[in-house]
């Protein structure tokens, strides 16, 4: 989660860490062994440096070694983690955090509040080049400034003492302590940190696990870390298989735990007279698939194509084609459980006619006069999800207008997107905290590091701006329900679906459930005799 934008993966539900390969070598004397191991299926993670993370699955491996002063609750509201309690000074500007005493890095080492304003100015240094630091990070003072290279520490953060951490922001921001929740403000030991640009591969951390050991292309194990500040883990070690085979016929074979269920296993998984009906879960997911329009660039700077184009593919047949209801509709960009989400949102609705009207209307003209349109998209080898397939085929049939797909390799896609963008992408983006800006502001205010559609619309910039600085929540979502309907109107993006995982968990498996981002907390979870 970048929030978490990231590739959409051809015929997969869930976009989970459980959802790539997967594999060690069954007999590998090097595993855990014992009733109280998890093994899931992973992915080789790109890196596992908080500062620097924007995939989904290295994301989910820093949940469980890393930590920050707050986390997610069940409620989704952000609750203690370090951080034993914090005060808010009348005007919204000052935060002031206590830390829990005696938390310790996986090396014994005591944190302190110097740890914290050290990760956050290693986040913010352009020798970091992160990109995810002033999303997460920018309304601190000082930020912008250390990020631009006019400034070698973060003015707005001070240490007051060794449990104490005073902050202050540019602006009034309701959801300044969600935005901390997420891994750019995790805590990292600088000790660790110095030695080298590898560092990460063996990361000295806060959280319930501890990397045991990292081996490319075949497993990742954690072990529970015992100083552990909150309540330990209950299971003695997770392994995590890569590369190795399919994750249900892993499943099957007893290999693995846990497994998402991919397209074309979800007749068989959802059977409720199968083999599985006692193993699935279902559990929505704060995820959002669209097609962004990069408006920096013919022909989708105008926006009458770029409603055209979104009101000329009929999703609801697509969708119910190729994920026979497994997954809704979006009409609009917040998901259903997200804070202010609006069912009365009027989309942009499945009109030819419209469709073919508003091209005639745009400064093109008409399709004959359209540039070359190349969509830009994560896979290899040509192999497209079936959904991408359709949507081309309708613009193709009822516009007259052939698409070109280009293909990034699933691993660089988010990283490399903001440089390889073409006409248009399709993607997704999953809640890094549960909150509209990370969907609205993150993706579509101007200048934004995600808005790689490079959008700008001064009145929902406006109108994003008063959201963020309301305090009455009520207000708040009010101004972002009317930002959510102006970027709808303007087809700021094609929304096209709400995802869901679809996940299978052994009975002997106990406790282990995804948060709202699509993460999984294992601290709960245990394994039984079996």
């Amino acid at each position: 989660m970048k929030k978490i934008l990231f590739a959409i993966f051809s015929v997969c539900l869930s976009f989970s860490l459980l959802l790539s390969g997967c594999g060690y070598a069954p007999g590998d004397t090097a595993m855990p062994t014992g009733d109280n191991v998890l093994t899931l299926i992973g992915e080789e993670p790109y890196t596992l440096d908080p500062a620097k993370v924007s995939d989904i699955s290295s994301v989910t491996y820093i949940y469980q070694i890393f930590s920050g002063l707050l986390k997610m609750g069940d409620d989704l509201t952000p609750v203690a983690d370090i951080a034993e309690s914090w005060e808010v000074s009348p005007d919204g500007l000052t935060y002031t955090f206590y830390l829990k005493p005696n938390v310790k890095f996986h090396n014994g080492r005591v944190v302190t509040a110097a740890d914290f304003k050290y990760s956050w100015e290693r986040a913010a240094s352009p020798e970091t080049a992160s990109g995810t630091v002033l999303t997460f990070l920018g309304d601190i003072q000082g930020v912008t400034e250390m990020v631009q290279g006019q400034a070698t520490s973060i003015s707005g953060v001070t240490v007051v003492d060794d449990l104490t951490l005073r902050v202050k922001l540019v602006s009034p921001c309701s959801f300044f302590l969600s935005k901390i929740s997420y891994v750019t403000a995790f805590v990292v030991d600088k000790n660790n940190v110095s030695q080298g640009s590898g560092w990460w591969k063996k990361p000295v951390g806060t959280g319930p696990f501890t990397l045991t050991e990292l081996t490319q292309g075949n497993y990742i194990v954690l072990n529970r870390n015992p100083d552990y500040y909150d309540t330990p883990a209950k299971i003695a070690s997770v392994i995590f298989r890569l590369q190795s085979g399919q994750p249900m016929d892993l499943y099957e074979l007893g290999g693995v735990d846990v497994a998402a269920v991919t397209a074309d296993y979800l007749a068989k998984a959802t059977d409720p007279d199968g083999v599985f009906a006692a193993d699935l879960q279902v559990v929505p997911q704060l995820g959002f698939y669209y097609f962004a329009y990069v408006t920096s660039k013919a022909p989708f700077d105008d926006p009458k194509i770029r409603q055209a184009f979104s009101m000329a593919v009929d999703k609801a047949r697509i969708i119910e084609l190729c994920y026979k209801g497994s997954v809704s509709v979006a009409e609009g960009i917040l998901p259903p459980g997200m804070p202010g989400y609006n069912p009365e949102l009027v989309g942009l609705e499945y009109n030819l006619e419209r469709a073919l009207e508003l091209i005639a209307e745009s400064s093109y003209g008409s399709v004959e006069n359209l540039p070359t349109i190349t969509l830009t998209t994560s896979g290899w080898a040509g192999l497209l999800a079936p959904e991408l397939e359709a949507v081309i085929d309708q613009w193709r049939q009822n516009l007259g207008v052939e698409v070109i797909v280009r293909q990034i390799d699933m691993e660089l896609f988010l990283y490399d997107l903001q440089t390889e963008k073409d006409n248009l992408y399709y993607s997704g983006w999953v809640a890094d905290y549960p909150h509209p800006q990370d969907f609205l502001a993150v993706l579509f205010e101007t200048g934004a590091s995600y808005n790689s559609g490079d959008y700008s619309n001064p009145e929902v910039d406006a109108l994003l701006a008063r959201a963020a600085a309301t305090l009455d929540t009520h207000e708040s979502m009010q101004l972002y329900a009317q930002a959510e309907q102006l970027l709808i109107n303007d087809a700021a993006c094609f929304s096209f679906w709400f995802g869901k995982n679809y996940m299978l968990v052994k009975p002997y498996v106990k406790g282990y459930k995804l948060n709202a981002m699509g993460i999984p907390i294992l601290t709960e979870v245990t394994v039984e005799d079996h």
